[in-house]
C-alpha cells in the first residue's frame, strides 16, 4: 500500500471519479454481481480512467471480502476504496481486504442527521462527534487517504454538520462526503451546503469535498454538478446511475456533462469517454439490467433521430440536433462484417475493436457460440456479437447451465418443454407442460433445480432489427426478500428464456451463500 492520495494532488478545476457501481450499485434490488463478474467491472473501471472505485463493504461477507481484497491486488491505477461503518472490527476487516492495493482509501461513515441519529443509531450528537474522531483515527493508523461520510448529511442541522467535517478533519480524514441520501435536495439547496460548510468549518482546507447523490426526485446528476459549482472536487457515481431505489448520478452523464458544457461546468476529469459505452452495457450485462432507449449518453436512442424536421437537419449538418458525437462516448455505427465464413483471428479482432480481451478457453468458447450463431442468422452484427459474448462472460462460472432444449407449442395445449441442464457437471433431463411454452420451461427448469423462488418479472426485446434478430430475456427472481435479476440471449426467445431463469437462478444460489450485515447502509 502506498500513502499516494489521488484527490490530494490536482489542480482547481480537476473533478476526481469516484466510482460506486461495485458497492452503492449492487444494493440494487436484483443487481448482485458474482465474483468474477466484479472483476470484469473493476478491470473497465480501471480502464475507463476512474480514480477511486470503491469495490465493496468487507465486512458485509465472506464473498464481499473477497472481491475487494482480489480487486486491490489486480487493479493497476485507481486506488480501491473499501468501506466501513464507524465500529473497529469494520474498519480493521476492510484494512485487511485492502493491504495489497497499490493505493488504498478506507472510507468509514455514520449518520448525522436528527431523524437517523434517534431512530437509526439511538445516539446523541455528542457520543456521535466521538465515534467520528475515533473511526477516523483508526481508520488513518491504516492508510493515509481515509474518507469520512456524513450519512443524510443533507438533512443535518448545519452548526452540527460543520462540527461533524470540523472533527473528522482534525482526525485526519482526507476527503469529506456530504451525501444527499434520500435524494431529497435540489440543485441551489446542494451548491449552498457546500458553500456554507467550506466558509464554516475552520480546516476545510485541508480535505476534499465530495457529493453522493441518489435519484429519487430525479435530481441526482444536477444535485452532483451543483455540489462541484459549491465547491466540492469529487464525485462518486455509478455506470448507468444504478443503486439503490432510483439510483445513483450516473457517471456517463456527469461526465459527459462536464465535457459538453465547459462554459457553464469548467472542469476536467481523467475519464476516457471513448470506453462509456463499452463500460455500460458490461454492467448491463452482469447486473441484467436493461439500459432504459431514451437514457442519456448510452441510451440505445441516444443518437437516434427519427422526427422528419430532425433526419433532415442531422443530414445538412449532424450539430443541428447533436450535441456530441456518436463516436465520443464509444458508439460506432452497425457494421456487418462478420458472418458464418469468418476466422477465429477475424473473430479475435472484431473483439478487441468492441473492447473485449479474452482468454483462450473463454475465446474459444465464444467463437463456437459466434459459429452457431452466423449458421443461424443471415446477418451478424456489432451488437449481437456484444450480447453474445456478455453472455459468456456472464455464465461462465455459473453451477447450472442450459445444455438443450426441445418445445412443442401451438394452439392445442398444454405446452411441453423436454429441457436438459448442466448441473455441476452432470446432465440432467426433464420433461413438462404449462400454459404456454414458457411456463412449461420454467417448470422444467423447477423440477431439475428445485426452488420457491417467485418469477418477479419476464421481459423480452431484439437486440437488432429482423425477425432473425437475437432476442434478450430478462428474468428476476425473488426468494425471503432477497431478489435477483438473470438475463439470456439468443435468437430462439424460448432459448433466451431459458438461460435467463438460469442465470437469474444461478445468482440466487449466490446470494443465499451470503451473509448481510446490520440494517446499516451507506449514504
Amino acid at each position: 500500500m502506498t500513502d499516494n492520495n489521488p484527490s490530494a494532488h490536482r489542480d482547481a478545476d480537476r473533478v476526481v471519479i469516484f466510482d460506486t457501481t461495485l458497492r452503492d450499485g449492487e444494493q440494487s434490488p436484483g443487481a448482485s454481481m458474482t465474483f468474477e463478474e466484479k472483476l470484469e467491472v473493476a478491470d473497465i473501471l480501471d480502464e475507463l480512467g476512474v480514480d477511486i472505485i470503491e469495490a465493496g463493504f468487507p465486512i458485509a461477507s465472506q464473498g464481499d471480502f473477497e472481491s475487494v481484497s482480489e480487486i486491490a491486488k489486480r487493479v493497476k491505477n485507481a486506488t480501491i476504496a473499501g468501506l466501513a461503518r464507524a465500529a473497529a472490527k469494520d474498519i480493521d476487516r476492510c484494512a485487511e481486504a485492502l493491504r495489497h492495493a497499490r493505493n488504498a482509501r478506507i472510507h468509514t461513515f455514520i449518520s448525522t442527521s436528527p431523524v437517523h441519529m434517534k431512530y437509526k443509531l439511538q445516539m446523541e450528537p455528542e457520543k456521535v462527534l466521538e465515534m467520528i474522531a475515533s473511526s477516523v483515527s483508526r481508520a488513518r493508523n491504516h492508510v493515509a487517504d481515509v474518507e469520512w461520510s456524513a450519512e443524510d448529511g443533507t438533512r443535518t442541522e448545519h452548526d452540527f454538520l460543520c462540527r461533524c467535517v470540523e472533527t473528522a478533519i482534525n482526525a485526519g480524514a482526507t476527503t469529506i462526503n456530504i451525501p444527499d441520501t434520500v435524494g431529497y435536495a435540489t440543485p441551489q439547496e446542494y451548491e449552498a451546503l457546500f458553500r456554507m460548510v467550506r466558509e464554516r468549518v475552520p480546516n476545510a482546507d485541508k480535505a476534499v469535498f465530495s457529493v453522493h447523490c441518489h435519484d429519487d426526485l430525479g435530481l441526482a446528476v444536477s444535485n452532483s454538478l451543483a455540489g462541484v459549482r459549491g465547491g466540492a472536487r469529487q464525485i462518486e457515481c455509478t455506470i448507468n446511475g444504478i443503486g439503490e431505489r432510483a439510483g445513483n448520478a450516473a457517471l456517463e452523464e456527469v461526465v459527459m456533462a462536464m465535457r459538453t458544457r465547459p462554459d457553464a461546468l469548467p472542469y476536467r476529469t481523467n475519464i476516457d469517454a471513448k470506453l462509456l459505452t463499452r463500460a455500460s452495457k458490461l454492467v448491463s450485462a452482469v447486473t441484467s439490467f436493461p439500459v432504459q432507449y431514451n437514457k442519456a449518453i448510452v441510451g440505445r436512442n441516444a443518437f437516434a433521430h427519427e422526427s422528419g424536421i430532425h433526419q433532415d437537419g442531422m443530414l445538412k449538418n449532424a450539430h443541428t440536433y447533436e450535441i456530441m458525437t456518436p463516436e465520443s462516448v464509444g458508439v460506432s455505427k452497425t457494421s456487418l462484417v462478420m458472418g458464418k465464413h469468418s476466422g477465429r483471428h477475424a473473430f479475435k479482432e472484431k473483439l478487441k475493436e468492441l473492447g473485449y480481451e479474452l482468454g483462450e478457453n473463454a475465446l474459444e468458447d465464444a467463437f463456437k457460440r459466434f459459429k452457431d450463431l452466423a449458421d443461424r442468422k443471415k446477418l451478424v452484427y456489432d451488437e449481437d456479437i456484444v450480447a453474445l459474448v456478455d453472455d459468456e462472460i456472464v455464465t461462465a462460472n455459473d453451477h447450472i447451465k442450459v445444455a438443450a432444449l426441445t418445445v412443442i407449442a401451438g394452439t392445442a395445449g398444454p405446452q411441453t418443454a423436454a429441457l436438459t441442464l448442466d448441473i455441476d457437471g452432470e446432465k440432467k433431463t426433464h420433461q413438462a407442460t404449462g400454459n404456454g411454452p414458457v411456463d412449461a420451461i420454467f417448470n422444467a427448469i423447477k423440477a431439475l433445480a428445485p426452488h420457491e423462488a417467485a418469477l418477479e418479472l419476464f421481459q423480452v426485446h431484439a437486440v437488432t432489427e429482423g425477425t432473425d434478430a437475437q432476442a434478450e430475456v430478462s428474468v428476476r427472481l425473488s426468494e425471503d426478500g432477497k431478489s435477483v435479476t438473470g438475463r439470456g440471449a439468443d435468437p430462439d426467445t424460448l432459448v433466451a428464456s431459458a438461460r435467463a431463469y438460469v442465470a437469474a437462478l444461478n445468482k440466487l444460489i449466490v446470494k443465499r451463500a451470503k451473509t448481510k450485515p446490520e440494517a446499516m447502509k451507506a449514504g
